[in-house]
């Protein structure tokens, strides 16, 4: 983890600005394209859940402003960011499960495993207090949703990026699924969520080089 300097970061003007609303928050949603990665995971017996989890979380590794976190009226950047993931558990209610992100995914997919079946039998809503090297991700599996906001505190505004996915649908001969992104305006702009995707859907592309050979 390194502190930014603010005085000579290009972006300094823009973090005052967004920093002042009271919901700085800013993001979208758009479809992303499963049509060659679905069947790959299906057909090696892997958890979509799991699978898409690790995509996501590589793509906001791999740019910096997804690893921004805003600290007392100061940006720093962390190295790494894991995923803090709401799992269905009982009676139709979720729990909170932070998995450790490392980019082999066998690995990161034994740690997920793990961790998921420990917190179904061990239901939290509490994430390790004032950690914020994480991003918030949930999904919304019922819906195809076409927009998404997420609950969150306002004074202060947290800076972790939410993300959420929804429901697959058919386009034609495509297998479609609708991508949440939210983050906090005065680290990151649309360039850096367009970035995001566009990471997201090279990786959904390539299933054999992001899961391993199999």
């Amino acid at each position: 983890m390194r502190y930014l300097d603010m005085q000579t970061w290009p972006r300094r003007e823009h973090f005052k600005l967004f920093s002042a609303f009271d919901h700085p928050h800013a993001g979208f949603s758009a479809n992303v394209d499963l049509t060659t990665f679905y069947p790959v995971v299906k057909q090696r017996g892997i958890s979509f859940t799991v699978a898409i989890v690790y995509v996501l979380s590589r793509a906001a590794n791999a740019i910096p402003e997804f690893r921004y976190r805003i600290r007392a009226g100061k940006v720093v950047e962390h190295e790494i960011v894991h995923p803090s993931v709401t799992i269905l558990a009982n009676q139709d209610l979720f729990t909170f499960c932070t998995i450790d992100y490392v980019e082999d995914f066998s690995l990161f997919a034994a740690k997920a495993a793990e961790q998921i079946a420990y917190v179904q039998e061990h239901p939290t809503l509490e994430d390790d207090p004032g950690r914020d090297d994480l991003l918030y991700m949930t999904a919304i599996p019922w819906v195809s949703f076409t927009s998404v906001m997420h609950p969150m505190q306002l004074h202060p505004a947290d800076s972790v990026p939410r993300l959420a996915w929804g429901k697959f649908f058919e386009d034609g001969d495509l297998l479609k699924m609708p991508l949440g992104v939210q983050g906090h305006h005065a680290v990151m702009d649309g360039i850096h969520m367009g970035r995001f995707y566009a990471e997201v859907q090279d990786y959904l592309q390539q299933p054999e080089v992001v899961l391993g050979e199999g």
